[in-house]
């Protein structure tokens, strides 16, 4: 799907021809949303985008910021966190949105719907004077802003995921806790890896440069830019987060195996000399000169239970008394 709109202080106006919208006076914004390949090239040709841009969309690469002879180009990436019917089945997917600022004209490239460019969008067809006074590299800055706000977002959810996991770590040594840390843990890695390239390449438009970046326009990109280190920072804090929740999870398995190993060392200790007993007096060696006298007494058997009860008693009162129960 191609939109197209010419722009300025007076008002917007939509195109349905790219050419003469090219040709009009204003700013051009050409909107490519859930584009096929034709319709990439067929916007590249008019505009003289290179080649190398479409692949990049089409590729999805990560995030980064060229400069050509006539227009700068930034690729950055929207993040959803898809969740599906069960707790924590969920995983974070990107898309890649191209965005080329020119002198007087911003084209936007993306091979999925894009709701972050929608919603611009929107606002320069309902006349926001912020943008429609401010040309094409200020409505490319509001473009990567509301995709980094959608980062926080995110965020605010895998937090919300992390906290249930504390949770969970210190009652539950199940399977279920230890698979639930490993996903977040790989919801968070690849987040990382588009808010890390993300973070770059706005970086290059904070320092200024192009001459496509208007000067009292960087300063909004550096702002993006703050807003990005805030959220590699958060990254890397709610990794740490997880690791912890792992590592409590691991040790919390081990002490619950280490009770089991106590009590099952207990039960093996106790029946030990009752196993003792038991096999001596189970040697019936009856007309032996050297047989037990205790086979022929009348009171042996229940005599022999006694003591072995008695055994079994003291060892576990024993235990108790050194901590071991």
């Amino acid at each position: 799907m191609i939109s197209t709109a010419v722009y300025d202080a007076d008002g917007v106006t939509e195109y349905d021809d790219l050419a003469a919208a090219d040709a009009a006076t204003g700013t051009t914004w050409v909107r490519v949303s859930d584009a096929t390949p034709d319709e990439l090239d067929t916007v590249a040709e008019t505009f003289g985008i290179h080649t190398l841009v479409v692949e990049d969309v089409h590729n999805e690469v990560r995030a980064k910021t060229q400069f050509y002879d006539d227009y700068a180009f930034t690729l950055v990436k929207t993040v959803e966190l898809a969740r599906g019917d069960q707790p924590f089945d969920e995983e974070i997917r990107a898309e890649p949105v191209g965005i080329c600022v020119g002198a007087d004209w911003l084209v936007t490239l993306s091979v999925a719907p894009d709701d972050p460019v929608d919603r611009v969008w929107e606002a320069v067809l309902g006349g926001d004077r912020r943008i429609l006074d401010r040309g094409p590299d200020f409505a490319a800055y509001r473009i990567v802003d509301v995709i980094v706000d959608e980062y926080f977002t995110v965020l605010d959810d895998l937090e919300t995921d992390i906290e249930a996991i504390e949770e969970a770590v210190t009652v539950s040594t199940d399977i279920e806790t230890l698979e639930e840390i490993n996903a977040l843990r790989r919801d968070l890695l690849a987040f990382r890896k588009v808010a890390w390239p993300c973070r770059e390449a706005v970086g290059v438009l904070a320092r200024g440069g192009p001459a496509q970046i208007a000067e009292e326009t960087e300063k909004y990109y550096r702002d993006v830019y703050d807003h990005l280190v805030q959220v590699v920072d958060l990254t890397e804090t709610y990794r740490d987060l997880t690791n912890g929740a792992r590592d409590i999870y691991l040790n919390t398995l081990s002490q619950s195996t280490n009770e089991v190993m106590k009590v099952l060392t207990v039960i093996a200790t106790i029946f030990l000399p009752l196993t003792f007993v038991a096999g001596v007096y189970g040697m019936n060696f009856a007309g032996s000169p050297y047989n037990m006298p205790e086979l022929t007494w009348r009171y042996g058997y229940p005599a022999s239970l006694i003591l072995m009860g008695a055994i079994a008693g003291g060892m576990l009162v024993y235990f108790r008394r050194k901590g071991y129960l």
